[in-house]
C-alpha cells in the first residue's frame, strides 16, 4: 500500500493483514482501536460484513467511523511510476545493468521528441513524450540509490532530487513565497538572475552553458548570458560557414528568435518540400 512506507516513518506500528469483519470486531474489544487502511478499490468484503453483524443484534458492536477516501492528490501517481520503477529495476534483466552514462543517449533522444511533439501540436504526443522524460528522471534517480559512496559519492533518491528542485523554486521565486513583489514578466526574470547568480557564485557569465548542445542553440545562449549581463561583446569574424552561423544566432537571439527552432522549422519546410518532389517523380 503506498501509505505505509510514510505511517512507518510517522513512527505507526503497520500490521499487513485482510481481516474479515468478525475479526476486526474481536480486534476491537476492551475498547481498542483499529483503524483499517483501504486499498484504493475500498473494502467492500469487510464494510458489507460489518453492516451485517450491526443488522444481526447478536453481536456488541463497536463504534464505527467510516472515512471515505478523497481523490487522489495531484502527482498521486507519481508514487506508482516510483513503485514500478523500482520493480522494474530489481527484476528486469535490461533495466537492472543500465548506468547513467548509458542511458544518457536515451535522455538526448526523449527531450527531442518532447520537442518534436510540441511544434507538432500533438496533444496525445505530448502527453505521451512528457511522461518518457519523466521516466528518465525516476529512472537516473534510481540508479543513484544504489551509488558506491567512495566510487560514485553520495547515493540520492527521487525524493532527494524533488526536494532540490523545490528548495530552488522556492528561493528563486521570493515574490511568491516571500516578502518581495514583481508585477511584470521582466521583474521575475529579474528576481530568478539575482538569486541564481547568489547561488552558484560563477566567474563568468558562461560558466554552466553545456557546450555539448547543438550550435546554434549553444550560441544563443552564450549571447544571451552577455546580453543579460550587459556586456559588450561582439562574436568573433573569421573565414567560413562557421562564423556566419555564428552571427546569424546573435542576431536571432537579440531578435527574440530561437535559431535553433527557427532552423528547425524551415528544415521541415525543406523535407516536405523533397517528398512533394519525390511525388512529382
Amino acid at each position: 500500500h503506498p501509505q505505509l512506507p510514510y505511517l512507518r516513518d510517522a513512527g505507526i506500528t503497520v500490521t499487513t493483514s485482510a481481516p474479515n469483519a468478525e475479526e476486526l470486531v474481536e480486534a476491537c474489544a476492551a475498547n481498542r482501536t483499529v483503524v483499517v487502511v483501504a486499498t484504493g478499490e475500498g473494502e467492500p468484503h469487510l464494510t458489507d460484513g460489518l453492516a451485517r453483524l450491526a443488522g444481526s443484534g447478536r453481536l456488541t458492536m463497536p463504534d464505527l467511523e467510516l472515512l471515505p477516501a478523497s481523490y487522489d492528490l495531484p502527482g498521486a501517481r507519481l508514487l506508482d511510476l516510483v513503485q514500478v520503477m523500482d520493480r522494474i529495476r530489481r527484476e528486469c534483466p535490461w533495466s537492472s545493468r543500465q548506468t547513467h552514462k548509458g542511458l544518457a543517449k536515451y535522455g538526448i533522444e526523449e527531450a527531442y521528441e518532447l520537442v518534436e511533439a510540441i511544434e507538432d501540436g500533438d496533444r496525445a504526443e505530448l502527453r505521451e513524450e512528457l511522461g518518457d522524460v519523466l521516466l528518465q528522471v525516476v529512472f537516473h534517480a534510481r540508479i543513484a540509490e544504489e551509488a558506491d559512496p567512495e566510487e560514485e559519492g553520495e547515493p540520492f533518491s527521487i525524493d532527494d532530487v524533488a526536494g532540490t528542485i523545490v528548495t530552488k523554486l522556492i528561493h528563486r521565486h521570493p515574490h511568491v513565497f516571500g516578502d518581495d513583489s514583481a508585477e511584470t514578466p521582466e521583474d521575475v526574470k529579474a528576481h530568478w538572475l539575482r538569486t541564481k547568480a547568489e547561488e552558484k557564485q560563477r566567474d563568468s557569465v558562461t560558466d554552466g552553458v553545456p557546450l555539448g548542445q547543438p550550435g546554434l542553440a549553444l550560441a544563443a545562449k552564450l549571447a544571451s548570458r552577455t546580453r543579460t549581463a550587459g556586456l559588450d561583446v561582439q562574436p568573433p569574424t573569421g573565414e567560413g560557414v562557421g562564423y556566419e552561423l555564428l552571427a546569424l544566432a546573435v542576431r536571432a537571439e537579440a531578435a527574440g528568435t530561437d535559431p535553433e527552432a527557427a532552423l528547425r522549422a524551415a528544415a521541415r519546410a525543406y523535407r516536405d518540400a523533397i517528398r512533394a518532389a519525390e511525388g512529382q517523380a
